[in-house]
C-alpha cells in the first residue's frame, strides 16, 4: 500500500459521509435484481462491484493501484491503495462505518457528492451485495496508521470491527467466497476478468490494475496501465486493421461539470464501432453522450467540406451513417448523477451530457482537421465513397423489395415454404446444393419446416459493401425469404421464421459455407442472433449398422463410445461426407426431427471479440489469419483432406 498523498487526502471522507438508505435482506431474496442473474455473469458481477469501489477512488484521484487476485477454491481478493473505507463510529447508527458499508444496502459515500464527485456504482450497492451473497467475506482497512478487520457470514458480521495492528499507507482489501446457495455454478473465467479489467484500465488512465491468478500453478499475472486513456484504447481496438490516417483524434475537456474524453480513428473496414461509457459503466444502448458525439462529428465534417469546397455546392451533406463506416470511436464521460434508461439500464439519459460532449468534441475536431489536413483528406475520401455506396445500396434495396412485393415474386421460387404462418412455430433450413436441398424437402414436416437451397458459396460480405452484396442472387433470395428486409429497412417484427437453421455438410466446404452465412447474419442481421433465432444443424458424422440395429454418432468421442458397446460381427461403419448421402428418412430422424435433432444456438457473448474474429477470418489481411491457423492447427479435429 502506498504512502498518503497529502494533496488528495484532504478530501472529506469519514463516517459522517456515509448515508444509510435501507437494510440488506432483499439481496439474498432477489439477488438477480442486484447483480443481473445468478448465472456466471452474475457471479463475475461480484468482482466488478468490488472493483468499482476501487475505481471510484481512482477517479477521485485517491487510488493508483488495484490488485484483483484469483485464489484457490474460487476465492477472490480485491486490494487497492485508496483512502480506505472509514472505520470511525457513524453519528446516527453508533457503529463502525465499515460495518455499515459492508452490511447495509445502499450505504456508502456515493449518495453524497462530498466524498465522491463521480461514481461508477449504478445503485451504490457495491460491496454490501458481495458480502450478502458470499458464504464468508473479510474486509481489511489500512487507515490513519491502523489495520482494521471485520469478517462476515452471508452478510452478518462475526464480531465488531477490530484494530489488529499498525500499517503503513492506506487502502482497502476485500476477500470473499461466493455462496453456492445462490450460485449453482461457481467458476471464474480468467479471460473474462482480464478483458473487463483491461477495459477499465483504459477508461481510468493513470491507474495500474494487476490481475494475479493464484488458483493455478504456476500462477499467472497481468498488469494494465495506460497513460493514454482512450487514445490507447482506440489503438488497441483497431490492432491488426489498416488505419487510414496516422493521427488518432483525441479530445479531453470539461463542460458544465461533465468531464468528456473521446477518441476515434478510421480504418479501411466497412463496419464501424462506437462505444460509450458513463462513469466507466458501458452503455450498450447508447444515450445522450453518443448523440452529442454524432452531432458534433456530422456538423464539423460537413462544415470542413463546405469551407474547403470538397463537394459541389448542390451535393447533399454527408449523413451520420456515411461518417460511421470504418469508424472506431470511444466516448467516456464522468458525471455527478448519471441517469440510466432502457430495460437493461444501458442507455444514458442525461441531457447535459449531450451538450457537453458536443461542445468538447466540436472544438477539438475543428482544431484536429485544421492541424492535420492529410488526415482530414483521407477520412473524407472514405466518407464520401461511403455516401455514394449508400445511395447505390438504397437503390439496390428498393429493387429487392420492389421485386419481392410488386413482381409477384414475394417469395423466391426455390423456397419450399411451410404451411404455418405463425413465425414462432415456423422453421427455415438454409441448405447448400440441390442434392441436399432435395433430400431436405422430402424429409421435412411441411406444416412448419421450410427449405431454402443455396447454390454454392455465397458472397463474403466482409469484403463487400451493401450495394455489391445485393447483387448476389442467393443473398437476395435469403433476404426475401426471411421477410425482414436489410440495413435501414430491416424490421425484425417481419421475420417469417423464429428458427433459422444453417444446415451444411460436415466437411471443410460445409464449414466454409457456415462461416460465410454466419458472417452475413452477424454483419447484417445481428438482431436475429441477439433474439436467439439462429441455429446450426448438427448432422451425424457416422452411421453404424449391424443387422437391424442402427446407431448414429455426432462426434468422434461418441463414435468410440458406441463402438465399445456395439461390437457385433458384420458391423457396417459409414462416414457421412455430405447431407446428400442421407436418404430423406435418415435426414429427418437424425437432423430435422425436433424430438431427436441436435441444434447449436448461435450466441454472441462478446460482440467486440466476435467483430475482431470475423475481421481476421474473413477480411483481406492474410497475416493475422495465417497466425491464427498456425496457433490452432494442432487442436483441429475432423479435418477432411
Amino acid at each position: 500500500m502506498a504512502k498518503d498523498d497529502k494533496n488528495k487526502n484532504n478530501g472529506s471522507y469519514s463516517a459522517k459521509d456515509i448515508s444509510v438508505l435501507e437494510g440488506l435482506e432483499p439481496v439474498r431474496k432477489r439477488p438477480g435484481m442486484y447483480i443481473g442473474s445468478t448465472g456466471l455473469d452474475g457471479l463475475h458481477h461480484l468482482i466488478w462491484e468490488v472493483v468499482d469501489n476501487s475505481l471510484d477512488e481512482a477517479m477521485g484521484g485517491y487510488c493508483k493501484n488495484i490488485d484483483v487476485i484469483l485464489l484457490p477454491d474460487n476465492r477472490i481478493q480485491v486490494k487497492d491503495d485508496g483512502r480506505g473505507i472509514p472505520v470511525d463510529i457513524h453519528p446516527q447508527k453508533k457503529i463502525s462505518a465499515l460495518q455499515i458499508v459492508l452490511t447495509t444496502l445502499h450505504a456508502g459515500g456515493k449518495f453524497e457528492n462530498k466524498a465522491y464527485q463521480v461514481s461508477g456504482g449504478l445503485h451504490g450497492v457495491g460491496v454490501s451485495v458481495v458480502c450478502a451473497l458470499s458464504t464468508w467475506s473479510k474486509a481489511e482497512v489500512c487507515r490513519d496508521g491502523g489495520l482494521y478487520v471485520q469478517e462476515y457470514d452471508r452478510g452478518k458480521p462475526r464480531a465488531t470491527v477490530k484494530r489488529i495492528g499498525k500499517c503503513d499507507g492506506h487502502g482497502t482489501t476485500i476477500t470473499f467466497d461466493p455462496d453456492p446457495q445462490i450460485f449453482k455454478e461457481i467458476r471464474f473465467d480468467p479471460k473474462k476478468i482480464i478483458t473487463h479489467l483491461r477495459q477499465q484500465a483504459y477508461l481510468t488512465k493513470g491507474v495500474k490494475i494487476n490481475v494475479i491468478n493464484k488458483s493455478i500453478a504456476p500462477e499467472m499475472a497481468y498488469s494494465f496501465y495506460f497513460e493514454g486513456g482512450l487514445y490507447s484504447y482506440v489503438k488497441y481496438l483497431t490492432r491488426g486493421k489498416n488505419a487510414l490516417h496516422p493521427n488518432v483524434f483525441y479530445a479531453n475537456g470539461e463542460k458544465n461539470g461533465v468531464a468528456v474524453e473521446a477518441a476515434f480513428i478510421y480504418t479501411d473496414e466497412f463496419e464501424g464501432m462506437e462505444q460509450g461509457f458513463a462513469n466507466n459503466i458501458v452503455t450498450n444502448e447508447g444515450g445522450t453522450h453518443l448523440t452529442g458525439f454524432r452531432a458534433a462529428t456530422t456538423r464539423v465534417f460537413n462544415d470542413y467540406i463546405r469551407k474547403n469546397n470538397i463537394l459541389k455546392a448542390n451535393d447533399d451533406n454527408l449523413a451520420g451513417e456515411d461518417l460511421r463506416e470504418g469508424l472506431t470511436a470511444v466516448v467516456s464521460i464522468k458525471i455527478a448523477e448519471p441517469q440510466f434508461e432502457g430495460q437493461t439500464k444501458g442507455k444514458l439519459g442525461n441531457p447535459e451530457a449531450k451538450s457537453a460532449v458536443e461542445t468538447v468534441v466540436s472544438e477539438a475536431l475543428t482544431d484536429f482537421l485544421e492541424r492535420n489536413p492529410a488526415d482530414a483528406r483521407a477520412i473524407l475520401e472514405k466518407c464520401i465513397l461511403s455516401h455514394k455506396a449508400r445511395k447505390a445500396a438504397k437503390a439496390a434495396r428498393e429493387t429487392v423489395l420492389r421485386k419481392g412485393i410488386l413482381d409477384g415474386l414475394s417469395l423466391p421460387g426455390k423456397l419450399a415454404d411451410c404451411s404455418s404462418r405463425r413465425p414462432e412455430d415456423s422453421e427455415i433450413y438454409i441448405v447448400e446444393g440441390n442434392s441436399a436441398g432435395g433430400s431436405a424437402k422430402q424429409a421435412r414436416d411441411r406444416r412448419f419446416q421450410a427449405i431454402l437451397p443455396l447454390r454454392g458459396k455465397i458472397l463474403n460480405v466482409e469484403r463487400a459493401r451493401l450495394d455489391k452484396m445485393l447483387e448476389s442472387k442467393e443473398i437476395k433470395s435469403l433476404i426475401i425469404a426471411l421477410g425482414t428486409a436489410v440495413a435501414d429497412d430491416f424490421n425484425l417484427e417481419k421475420l417469417r421464421y423464429h428458427h433459422i437453421v444453417i444446415m451444411a455438410d460436415a466437411d471443410t466446404d460445409g464449414g466454409h459455407i457456415r462461416t460465410l452465412l454466419l458472417t452475413l447474419f452477424f454483419r447484417y442481421f445481428k438482431p436475429i442472433i441477439e433474439k436467439g433465432y439462429l441455429y446450426v444443424a448438427q448432422p451425424p458424422l457416422y452411421k453404424m449398422a449391424a443387422g437391424k440395429e442402427v446407431r448414429y454418432a455426432y462426434t468422434e468421442d461418441e463414435k468410440e463410445s458406441i463402438l465399445k458397446t456395439f461390437n457385433k460381427p458384420g458391423l457396417n461403419l459409414q462416414r457421412y461426407k455430405g447431407l446428400g448421402e442421407m436418404n430423406a428418412e435418415e435426414l429427418w430422424e437424425t437432423t430435422m426431427n425436433p424430438r431427436n435433432r441436435m441444434l447449436l444456438q448461435v450466441q454472441v457473448e462478446d460482440a467486440q471479440e466476435a467483430d475482431a474474429t470475423f475481421d481476421m477470418l474473413m477480411g483481406d489481411e492474410v497475416l493475422p489469419r495465417k497466425k491464427f491457423i498456425q496457433t490452432y492447427a494442432k487442436t483441429v479435429k475432423n479435418l477432411d483432406i
